[in-house]
């Protein structure tokens, strides 16, 4: 008996071991973290990052993009300055729990995404409605605000969208009470890692991000505390497998809508552009060729432009 009790102790301390490593040496994310350009909208929920991007010249209208699961604003480097160039006013943020965004202890499901990205444009006093980009989650984070939203929304861009994707062992694992809490402490940041290297594009973009730049990035939000938190409640609790209905009522909406979608998508399968142009039917699809997940950093020259002359046409009706 007591060689079995300490046989559990021991496999106790060997589980709880990197768990502590991994979690004990967090901080909080504050105030005095974040960039001098860009600031805190504080929200009901905590205080949300956000940043603008003023064009010399402007047209007086608003894009506001709408990052995906963990990736914060900086995917938005490559293409955003085809925007603001045009004459757009360009507005990023972190969505809560990421970047330079606080980690409130909240469920994160498709409520706080759409709350947020409304009291965001609240506290900035937009009133006008604005072109909003969604990539990856962001998809159906745009989707979720535009039907409950619509007078807000003037067109809508898609970038390989969540919400068709298909529910694999990892998924299932994330959703289990502590052992998925374990699970992606210690193991978290090597998956994720991995899936970018699956996911690499080799681009010649001269404004893509590199894999290694990526990485560099994406870590800098690691050493904050609530990271993981955030991203497994909201594995548990938002929609990335099946938002038919939801872009079945947007396509009942009419809003100008493009789709851009990479045909070698291994995150969010580029079959899945076939069930959202029947949903919505009326949105242009642009295919990228050969085109991963990654397009909207990999290939921002493409997905900029081609958002670009898209917004352009909205101004000429």
């Amino acid at each position: 008996m007591n060689k079995f009790l300490i046989g559990l102790v021991v496999v106790f301390i060997l589980l709880w071991l990197p768990y502590f490593i991994k979690t004990n040496s967090l901080k909080t994310i504050s105030e005095t973290d974040i960039p001098e350009v860009g600031g805190w909208a504080p929200l009901v929920q905590g205080n949300l990052y956000y940043r603008w991007y003023e064009p010399e010249i402007s047209n007086n209208e608003i894009v506001v993009l709408v990052h995906g699961f963990s990736t914060p604003h900086f995917v938005w480097d490559g293409m955003k300055e085809f925007l603001v160039d045009a004459g757009y006013k360009v507005l990023v943020y972190d969505h809560f729990g990421r970047g330079f965004s606080e980690r409130p202890s909240v469920v994160y499901d498709q409520d706080l995404y759409v709350e947020s990205l409304k009291g965001l444009l609240d506290y900035q006093n937009i009133s006008q409605s604005v072109h909003l980009v969604g990539y990856s989650m962001g998809g159906p984070v745009v989707g979720y605000f535009t039907q409950q939203y619509p007078d807000s929304v003037k067109s809508i861009s898609f970038i390989a969208p969540a919400g068709f994707m298909k529910e694999d062992s990892v998924s299932r694992i994330a959703v289990m009470p502590v052992v998925g809490d374990w699970f992606w402490q210690v193991f978290g940041k090597w998956l994720y890692f991995r899936e970018v290297r699956n996911e690499a594009t080799s681009s010649d973009d001269s404004v893509g991000l590199s894999e290694s730049k990526f990485v560099k990035k994406y870590s800098a939000q690691m050493k904050y505390k609530g990271l993981i938190e955030a991203l497994l409640s909201t594995v548990r609790n938002f929609n990335f497998f099946n938002a038919k209905r939801m872009f079945d009522k947007v396509g009942d909406l009419k809003i100008p809508t493009i789709t851009i979608w990479g045909t070698d998508d291994g995150v969010v399968p580029f079959a899945g552009s076939s069930e959202l142009m029947q949903s919505i039917p009326h949105s242009e699809l642009k295919i990228i060729n050969e085109g991963k997940h990654d397009i909207a950093y990999a290939n921002p020259s493409v997905v900029g432009n081609t958002i670009l002359e898209f917004l352009d046409k909205q101004q000429k009706f």
